[in-house]
């Protein structure tokens, strides 16, 4: 039997749309909600307590909107609050640190990998604990980079100003010693061109390919599958301006996104 509910995607801003589109690539018959929380972007530089009330503010949300599974695309809520959202909602509820760690793992060579995140993510020592967890051999070396949101958010992507800041945070690495680089933010890979430029050879991690495939084999596992053969419907929820968002979406999805709903999210 097909399940044609949606899987329920939110993130604190537009950074989710990396992973709403690694999803597309997988399963693309899938129905999708996304929401993203513009009016209280950033997450990063927020409490413990405070995101996980956000978290679950969302998650209630999506469940309204009859989500099958709910992706946490913010590596901030992943860090800090999916134990508590895991605990509370009683559906499939994945976040982004373990696949990206994962992958991190197969594909470093000398097991020295960084990580750069928002302040909140770097702090809780998420992707330092979960790297250790799959591998004790791991060392890891941390940068917060608070910056990086706003870039995004704002649409500014490649330029001079950008250049320097990514320039700035990555000083702080020992670039040399490491051979793997996380993006411990799903706001970052669009910020990868600039940051490539600024890490010579290494490896950058992505997390949003590998969570879509665990996505696909935990719906294939649980029997909740869209056999639906046509594209699947997509759903823009934000809680500020649809306008800013769509606008700025456009961009990163390569395709204009129409009627962006604005969500009362308390």
């Amino acid at each position: 039997m097909s399940d044609t509910r949606p899987i329920g995607v939110f993130d604190s801003g537009l950074g989710g749309l990396t992973v709403l589109n690694a999803i597309k690539k997988i399963i693309p018959n899938e129905n999708i909600v996304y929401v993203g929380d513009t009016a209280r972007v950033p997450y990063g530089n927020k409490s413990t307590p405070l995101i996980v009330q956000y978290a679950s503010q969302i998650t209630k949300f999506l469940l309204e909107k009859d989500a099958k599974l709910i992706i946490v695309a913010c590596n901030t809520v992943s860090a800090l609050a999916i134990s508590n959202l895991q605990n509370d909602f009683d559906i499939p509820i994945i976040g982004v640190i373990a696949p990206g760690a994962n992958s991190a793992v197969k594909l470093t060579k000398n097991n020295n990998v960084g990580v750069i995140g928002t302040i909140a993510t770097i702090s809780s020592n998420a992707y330092q604990d979960e790297l250790n967890k799959i591998n004790p051999s791991i060392n890891t070396l941390s940068q917060a980079c608070p910056l990086f949101v706003p870039l995004v958010e704002e649409g500014l992507l490649e330029g001079p100003i950008v250049s320097a800041i990514v320039k700035h945070y990555l000083k702080n690495l020992d670039l040399s010693m490491i051979d793997t680089l996380i993006l411990g933010c799903t706001h970052y890979p669009l910020l990868k061109p600039v940051i490539k430029e600024h890490t010579n050879n290494l490896i950058l991690i992505d997390s949003a390919d590998s969570l879509a495939k665990e996505v696909h084999l935990i719906l294939k596992n649980n029997h909740m599958i869209n056999n639906n053969t046509n594209k699947g419907k997509q759903d823009f929820f934000v809680t500020d301006s649809p306008i800013t968002f769509a606008n700025i979406a456009k961009r990163f999805l390569g395709y204009s996104i129409i009627n962006v709903k604005t969500a009362s999210i308390s």
